[in-house]
């Protein structure tokens, strides 16, 4: 209810873009400028890092002359402990534009972004994996846990895949997806990730989520749906549960994904809004945001 009064309120009451903070044209559909969702897609369509054949991940030129060498595509980490998911794609990079909207939508509710924007890019991202996936897909929503969905209202990566399911049914027509957001559930309250390294994130979602329904799964290809890719231990880890219950391939799709090669100096921001990887700790720093609730 607060997300459809805020969006209502936006149409009526039109002002400042919540990104950028210039001018919003009158009856826009969110408080997202055109030029902010403008650098959102050139900012992925201007990606010059090589990045990982599996998980997405920035590679970095010596780990991507090392790869080359070797004969493969793969990030190191991928090649070690190889992840249950068969592929990850996202639109962009977890920074600037991209980071603001997602933050709109968990944390302060602005639901109509999933819809009016980030729907696109989910859409755009998911397109990437349309020679390799199947003709029918599972989607499936990464869930939260019960009281935690409670208190924020909502599921953001429900949102997210209910307004890329509707834009890919008129780019893709012929692509059948099929949205399951009950197929699989959260049944472990885990402590909040972004203050965690890989391997506690791991050891963290270890039984943390059920597949409510074999049937749902059993044999089907999943398209697995979530906001943002940090350490990749959640798509890890859903994907493992999935496997298990039977379906035949896990594909990925986010909005975002944290790149540990392309992050910016801390300099260049305000490090109250901004969320940071930090290599020392191999770990996403979040911002100190009071409305903020935990992943």
């Amino acid at each position: 209810m607060k997300g459809t009064v805020a969006d209502f309120t936006n149409i009526l009451m039109p002002s400042d873009c919540r990104v950028c903070g210039a001018a919003m044209a009158a009856l826009a559909p969110v408080r997202v400028c055109e030029a902010c969702v403008a650098r959102v897609g050139a900012n992925a369509e201007s990606e010059q890092d090589v990045l990982c054949t599996r998980c997405g991940d920035a590679m970095g030129m010596e780990s991507a002359r090392f790869a080359a060498a070797m004969g493969v595509s793969e990030c190191t980490m991928c090649r070690l402990a190889p992840p249950q998911f068969d592929r990850a794609v996202a639109h962009s990079d977890y920074e600037d534009e991209m980071r603001r909207m997602l933050h709109l939508l968990k944390f302060e509710g602005m639901r109509g972004i999933a819809e009016h924007v980030l729907g696109d890019a989910m859409a755009a991202a998911a397109k990437k994996l349309r020679g390799d996936a199947a003709d029918e897909l599972v989607v499936i929503p990464v869930p939260l846990f019960g009281a935690r969905e409670k208190a924020r209202g909502f599921n953001q990566a429900r949102v997210l895949a209910e307004g890329m399911v509707k834009r890919l049914r008129k780019l893709e027509p012929r692509w059948a997806l099929r949205l399951q957001g009950q197929a699989l559930t959260r049944v472990k309250d885990t402590r909040a990730l972004y203050a965690l390294n890989p391997t506690q994130r791991r050891a963290s979602l270890k039984g943390a989520f059920r597949v409510a329904d074999v049937e749902v799964v059993r044999g089907r290809e999943v398209l697995l749906i979530d906001d943002i890719m940090t350490t990749g231990a959640t798509a890890r880890e859903c994907a493992r549960v999935l496997k298990r219950a039977g379906a035949a391939k896990v594909w990925v799709v986010t909005a975002a994904r944290a790149q540990p090669e392309s992050v910016r100096s801390t300099a260049q921001h305000d490090d109250v809004s901004f969320a940071m990887w930090d290599a020392s700790s191999a770990r996403v720093i979040e911002p100190e945001v009071g409305r903020r609730v935990r992943f």
